[in-house]
């Protein structure tokens, strides 16, 4: 008997055939044929058990046999802010991980120390595909490309905002006891800046439009170390 394979399909419900990239996994990876079934994950917490009913050059086509809704395993709304770091595969594992993890959204920041300044999206869109068909969640994350600091605080966000920061000059507690101190559906947006840290302008930015000032813990973390334990502590305080 085959495994039964997981498969990303936003239009499920609907289309009935399997997206292009999809189709060629399913077809010249894993060989599957017309008669074997597969689960599909639309990314808006549906989880369909499909079977395949042909198969014609690239296309795959399949008839749903059920569906299973699924509510998100965590309340509210999580969103990491991150400076890219300078080797893409640093960001490529953090993405892996938050989405197993859970996450909402992520987006990428453009700082005054930023050690990079442009990232190509469609590799990171292809690994949460992966990761979420990996820990086999029907919720999609999604990925904002580099986005200005200033542009990003001064945008209207709902919910409590966080920015972690290493500045002893500037007043801060710990994230996950205001975490902790929050309603579990309460949005939370959280920054975490780049190797060299956010400038202390750019923490001051923030805490006068609203963010709160806070830290990960007595240890000094690596980038994509640190925005992991902030997605690791918003779940926590959120189940």
């Amino acid at each position: 008997m085959k495994e039964t394979r997981y498969f990303y399909a936003p239009e499920a419900l609907t289309q009935h055939e399997l997206p292009a990239e999809e189709a060629a996994h399913a077809l010249r990876v894993l060989r599957l044929a017309a008669g074997d079934e597969m689960m599909l994950l639309d990314g808006h917490g549906n989880i369909s058990k499909a079977v395949i009913t042909a198969t014609n050059g690239k296309r795959c086509l399949y008839d749903i046999v059920e569906t299973e809704r699924h509510e998100q395993p965590w309340a509210g709304h999580v969103h990491l802010a991150v400076a890219p770091t300078k080797m893409m595969e640093r960001m490529e594992w953090l993405t892996e991980k938050a989405v197993e993890v859970g996450i909402d959204e992520i987006t990428l920041l453009d700082c005054r120390f930023s050690e990079r300044r442009t990232v190509k999206t469609e590799r990171l869109q292809k690994i949460m595909v992966a990761a979420m068909k990996q820990s086999r969640k029907p919720f999609a994350t999604e990925i904002n490309g580099m986005t200005p600091f200033g542009q990003f605080i001064n945008s209207p966000r709902e919910g409590h905002k966080f920015i972690a920061h290493c500045y002893e000059e500037v007043e801060r507690v710990a994230l996950f006891d205001s975490l902790r101190q929050l309603p579990a559906d309460e949005p939370v947006t959280v920054l975490v800046g780049p190797e060299g840290d956010f400038s202390v302008e750019e923490v001051r930015q923030a805490v006068s439009k609203g963010y709160q000032s806070v830290h990960l813990g007595s240890s000094r973390l690596r980038t994509e170390t640190a925005a992991l334990m902030a997605v690791v502590m918003a779940q926590l305080s959120k189940n």
